[in-house]
């Protein structure tokens, strides 16, 4: 009862305390405070998440949107020092309109000597950095922050362009108070959507402003006002399995412009449809007309084919080509930056530019080539057509059988369908020449793979030697390739050894470089380790170190979907010799089981004969994603498959049965 009273009495003073929280001042309790109190695992927490968002008028540039936010974070351990770091993105083309960000100040506040010492954000403490030719970055490093630390931040926000960013419900810390705020004035028309898994109850209101022409006289007009505050909002992080990119869950709302009816002006609208963003992004200078010139490539093109006697093969050629000629420079963008002539030039390119370069050459050498336009995993899931869900493109290749392949050759280890892990957002729209356009699955239909075959036998004294080997294709293939690019034998050898409690001899690796075929790993392996003896007994899992022997999904309950990134696929077959004058006792029963919606099966499935014992499992997911409504089942069938998979075989002395 006492620690139920800490807690409340805790709580009460940290909420209460929203609507008195002024910037730059912060209570000693703030400060003292050694963990959130619904949640003791958080490493960090805010204090306070406000925003404000408006619509100004200015006499020079018209209606521009301000934001201003205040931030206040509670840091209670080392790792919550993540948060001493802030970052802000903001538009900053070299030339045009562009936003700005205005009233940066900040604190740090620590405990010293009984009192709060509070510590101001300098100039030194402020860094201004170009990401690329449209974005620049604000970076804030707190000073003296330590665990325990409270900091308080606020800054505007000014944007020439009348869009509004998303709100944002949920992080990765708790959010102790949320304080949102958007005005709108009656001229313009916003769609709203709600986004994720936790959802803030909106409140609408309306208010009379004016505006102020000087000499001109004064315009009243009427303003929406919707608000959104919550206390105590858990924190959504990635600290789950397969979590997939974290954000693309968080609850929030998005604001889109829908049209505006300015006083005396007809009504123009500006709800946006797949068609018109399409067009959109085609016409301009850096996409379409880009796709268009052929001549910088004109005279390797022939040579690079030549060989080709499919379609298919013409592809591949041509990929590979421009996978080795033009490296990546770690830019995403649906637009080009230097163009396509100085990237092939110098070897080097964004996004676009390499995938347009590999399109324009498909398409010259008579293919039915187009540019796909993506969302990357960190850039979202475009929820409505926007000129701003897309910061990637990749190429698909149709074939008149109607199959096709998709083709991204920014990544060294890419294949036809198979893409980087980045890309495999959902869904695209493959762009024709014109413009229209139509959606297109970017996650693979067919399953990524592994393959395990372990041959194993044991002696009478318990100890076991074999021959294993492991066959990976498809996105198993390629995560492989890149986790163990850089690695030798003997450092593979090592962490097989150290992972699995075996002794490696024979290792081998072959197709690590041969993208066509699949990664094929061979060893021979002894262990003492793998066998337990009990009064003459001899208990082991038949899958040995292959065995799944813990449920990942601990969790009672899940608020987001389990995301595998692909469908998936994994077999072992096993073949176990026993010890002369022993024999079976007991083994493990055969298991079939299966998920809601055909979504994934488990199948077991052991025999015996003499001395020989047979094992056979396939664990299929037939989809990438396991929505929350089936997270219970899921967990179960992973409950399941770990105890069959840990369930041990018992053999005994033949004259001891």
């Amino acid at each position: 009862m006492k620690n139920v009273l800490i807690i409340f009495t805790l709580l009460f003073a940290i909420t209460s305390k929203a609507q008195e929280m002024k910037f730059g001042k912060v209570s000693k309790q703030e400060v003292e405070e050694k963990f959130y109190p619904l949640d003791s695992t958080a490493d960090a927490a805010y204090l306070l998440k406000k925003r404000k968002t408006s619509f100004k008028y200015d006499l020079n540039e018209g209606f521009i949107v301000v934001t201003e936010y205040h931030e206040r974070i509670k840091i209670y351990t080392k790792e919550g020092l993540d948060y001493a770091t802030k970052k802000i993105n903001y538009y900053k083309p070299k030339t045009g309109k562009r936003q700005e960000i205005n009233g940066l100040k900040a604190y740090t506040f620590n405990l010293e000597d009984n009192d709060v010492a509070k510590l101001k954000l300098s100039k030194k403490d402020i860094f201004d950095e170009r990401l690329n030719k449209y974005r620049g970055q604000k970076k804030i490093t707190f000073p003296n922050v330590k665990e325990g630390s409270v900091i308080d931040v606020k800054y505007t926000l000014k944007s020439p362009f009348w869009s509004i960013k998303p709100l944002n419900f949920q992080y990765g810390i708790p959010v102790i108070n949320l304080d949102y705020t958007v005005k709108i004035p009656e001229y313009f028309l916003f769609n709203k959507t709600s986004r994720g898994y936790f959802n803030v109850p909106l409140k609408e209101a309306s208010q009379r402003d004016q505006i102020n022409f000087g000499a001109r006289g004064n315009l009243g007009y009427t303003q929406k006002i919707y608000t959104f505050n919550k206390k105590n909002i858990p924190a959504l992080n990635d600290r789950e399995p397969y979590a997939g990119v974290i954000n693309n869950y968080r609850g929030g709302m998005e604001f889109e412009l829908s049209g505006t009816r300015f006083p005396q002006s007809m009504y123009k609208n500006y709800a946006t449809n797949w068609v018109d963003v399409c067009k959109n992004i085609y016409d301009s200078k850096s996409f379409g007309e880009e796709l268009k010139k052929t001549g910088y490539y004109k005279n390797d093109l022939t040579p690079i084919i030549a060989a080709a006697k499919t379609n298919y093969e013409k592809a591949a050629l041509i990929f590979q080509f421009v996978k080795s000629k033009i490296k990546w420079n770690d830019y995403n963008g649906k637009y080009t930056e230097e163009g396509v002539k100085t990237a092939y030039k110098e070897g080097v390119g964004n996004v676009a530019e390499i995938n347009l370069v590999l399109t324009s050459m498909l398409r010259s050498s008579g293919l039915d080539a187009n540019p796909v336009l993506v969302s990357t995993k960190n850039n979202g899931i475009p929820l409505f057509p926007t000129l701003d869900g897309f910061n990637y493109i990749i190429a698909k290749v149709n074939f008149p059988n109607g199959k096709y392949v998709l083709l991204d050759a920014t990544d060294k280890y890419s294949l036809p369908n198979v893409l980087p892990h980045r890309a495999l957002n959902w869904y695209g729209r493959e762009i024709f020449k014109g413009g229209s356009s139509k959606e297109v699955n970017l996650v693979p239909t067919t399953h990524s793979k592994k393959s395990s075959i372990l041959h194993a036998k044991i002696d009478e004294l318990g100890e076991v030697s074999g021959m294993y080997r492991k066959s990976l294709s498809g996105h198993s293939a390629m995560y492989f390739r890149k986790s163990n690019n850089s690695k030798k034998e003997e450092e593979m050898t090592t962490s097989l050894e150290e992972d699995n409690n075996i002794e490696v001899e024979d290792f081998k690796v072959v197709n690590m470089d041969i993208l066509g075929k699949p990664v094929n790993q061979t060893l021979k392996f002894t262990s003492e380790d793998l066998i337990e003896e009990i009064n003459g007994k001899l208990y082991f899992t038949p899958f040995f170190f292959l065995a799944e022997d813990e449920n990942p999904f601990k969790s009672e309950e899940r608020h987001f979907p389990v995301d595998f990134g692909v469908p998936w696929k994994e077999q072992a077959t096993i073949s176990i010799t026993i010890p002369e004058g022993y024999t079976v006792e007991s083994s493990p029963k055969a298991l079939a089981i299966g998920l809601p919606e055909n979504l994934g099966v488990f199948k077991y499935m052991i025999g015996v004969q003499g001395n020989k014992i047979k094992v056979s499992s396939v664990t299929q997911f037939n989809s990438h994603l396991i929505n929350p409504q089936h997270y219970t089942a899921l967990r179960d069938f992973y409950k399941q498959l770990v105890e069959k998979q840990t369930e041990k075989i018992v053999l005994v002395k033949s004259n001891e049965k």
